[in-house]
């Protein structure tokens, strides 16, 4: 594996919204409670060739301003949040997209809703009982587990995206006034970009982490595939400086 990562990909979002958990159940192919973050930390990760820094963020307050550091060279940023809670969703774009100024010009952004395994599970057809009548209808996913109303839906992601989106544009061209570098590459789109998964039972966290490191690829090769003349006018591709 190599020591210099091809991506860095960074967790954003509210304290206990589960960062650390869906990292670990990709990582380790685990669950466990965790403590809060202190500070950051990171993993490195193999993917089909590459090698991925995946960064793990604190998301109480007074650990607020380490982000943008953490963010610095990031090439995407996950925003996580808990679907069964608002408020932690309107944080993410009160308190830590801004966090994300120092990252790559071209940086992709994906929400992430966890806590899926929270919500109320679809109904099975009413059970067919010994007798010929209907009995009640039974939880598709068990009985006793704790549920929550879901607060924040599939179309709220998709707006919020819109809207990340809009304010990335605003920063390039503000950089671009101030002769800095407004060129990026096109952003995927929100159904590429908006994620539900479930830390605690896995569901869908792969198809997270996996999903990004597959818009990610493409650029890296794009940015490996230079070509440099010799001192004999022969064409030579040289090695990737970021391998």
């Amino acid at each position: 594996m190599s020591n210099r990562p091809d991506f860095k990909v960074v967790l954003l979002g509210e304290v206990s919204v589960g960062k650390t958990s869906l990292l670990r159940r990709y990582t380790e192919r685990r669950f466990e409670d965790t403590v809060s973050t202190v500070g950051g930390a990171f993993v490195m990760r193999e993917w089909a060739g590459h090698t991925v820094a995946l960064w793990d963020t604190a998301g109480k307050e007074r650990f607020h301003g380490l982000g943008s550091m953490f963010c610095r060279g990031a090439s995407a940023v996950l925003l996580v949040y808990d679907v069964t809670s608002r408020a932690t969703f309107a944080a993410l774009e009160e308190r830590f997209l801004g966090l994300a100024d120092s990252a790559d010009a071209g940086c992709i952004f994906v929400l992430v809703g966890n806590k899926a395994d929270l919500l109320p599970p679809p109904l099975k057809p009413p059970s067919l009982r010994s007798d010929g009548s209907l009995g009640a209808p039974e939880d598709a996913e068990g009985k006793g587990e704790e549920r929550r109303p879901r607060e924040v839906t599939a179309e709220d992601a998709r707006d919020f995206y819109g809207r990340i989106l809009r304010y990335r544009d605003a920063v390039a061209g503000s950089a671009g006034a101030a002769g800095g570098r407004t060129r990026r590459p096109a952003m995927p789109a929100a159904e590429r970009a908006c994620f539900e998964a479930s830390a605690k039972s896995g569901r869908g966290v792969d198809e997270v982490f996996e999903g990004v490191f597959e818009m990610l690829a493409p650029r890296h090769r794009n940015s490996c595939s230079t070509v440099n003349l010799d001192g004999a006018g022969k064409r030579q591709r040289g090695r990737c400086s970021c391998s």
